[in-house]
């Protein structure tokens, strides 16, 4: 056997091990109807690290999480980057709005953690994307109207099989749904009649709902029709798990038939799921 057959055969099975890594999330994931309650990490792990930062991607995938959420807005000269707000100027070294600057001018900037300046750099999501491919699924959360740049970085990664979009914009959706019916969709819904709507329109793999409407009825409706349902422990759920209060916390999160839960505190809430056995 020649070496470069052995390289072959050595890179075919990496390939196939970090795959097979994201395949079993993404068949629960599929799964609407499963008693396994997935885990997302908001702006993936931040406690110690800089939010949509690269480590705090690779600290997500270490601990387990099902889905790291990222965010993303789209350079001036049309390069997606990693980045929630408006402006550069809580999470950077820098100021002003992250659109109106070039890739060269964000990447002399560093990010923050906890206040602190890091060596970390803005990344781009392509950068993310190869971070997570086969590792973890992707909740990209669109914070630009520049889809067509987005989309293009995700095709590039074939993120079909492990990124899904985000947004409460349903037009941004559209263009996503026009562009491949393949790719995954969560609307954002703020009553029962938004989430039927967007069930119709879309047939997405989930629906983000709030604790508002939080009911059976609406997660009978959502989990019928194919769809996961989504909803959040950030501000008060994640304060009482920090405070002790797993068990309560994630039994009232999980009470009306929630199966994603987007936590500031992923590697408690995975802790406490496998106890109540909500997470494999």
């Amino acid at each position: 056997m020649t070496r470069i057959t052995v390289s072959a055969i050595l890179l075919l099975f990496v390939v196939f091990k970090t795959h097979a890594q994201v395949r079993p999330i993404r068949k629960e994931f599929l799964g609407p109807t499963s008693k396994n309650v997935l885990v997302a990490s908001h702006r993936a792990v931040h406690h110690q690290l800089p939010e949509n930062s690269l480590p705090a991607i690779r600290e997500a995938i270490r601990l387990g999480v099902d889905i790291v959420e990222i965010d993303v807005k789209v350079s001036k000269d049309g390069i997606p980057m990693l980045m929630h707000d408006g402006k550069v100027d809580r999470t950077t070294t820098g100021k002003g709005n992250l659109e109106t600057q070039t890739f060269d001018e964000l990447r002399k900037l560093r990010l923050l953690s906890n206040g602190k300046v890091t060596e970390e750099t803005i990344p781009t999501l392509e950068e993310a994307l190869q971070v997570a491919k086969g590792r973890i699924l992707v909740d990209l959360d669109l914070k630009t109207e520049q889809i067509d740049k987005v989309i293009e970085v995700v095709k590039k990664a074939d993120g079909r099989e492990f990124v899904f979009f985000f947004d409460s914009d349903y037009e941004i959706l559209s263009k996503v749904d026009d562009a491949s019916k393949k790719y995954m969709l969560m609307p954002r819904a703020y009553s029962q009649a938004m989430a039927d709507s967007a069930l119709t329109r879309f047939k997405p793999e989930v629906i983000h709902i709030d604790s508002k409407f939080y009911t059976p009825e609406v997660t009978s409706l959502i989990r019928n029709k194919g769809a996961r349902i989504w909803i959040n422990a950030l501000g008060a759920p994640d304060e009482e798990i920090r405070k002790g209060n797993v068990s309560e916390t994630l039994k009232n999160l999980t009470k009306q038939g929630a199966n994603i839960i987007q936590t500031d505190e992923p590697e408690k809430m995975i802790r406490g799921l496998r106890e109540l056995g909500l997470h494999r």
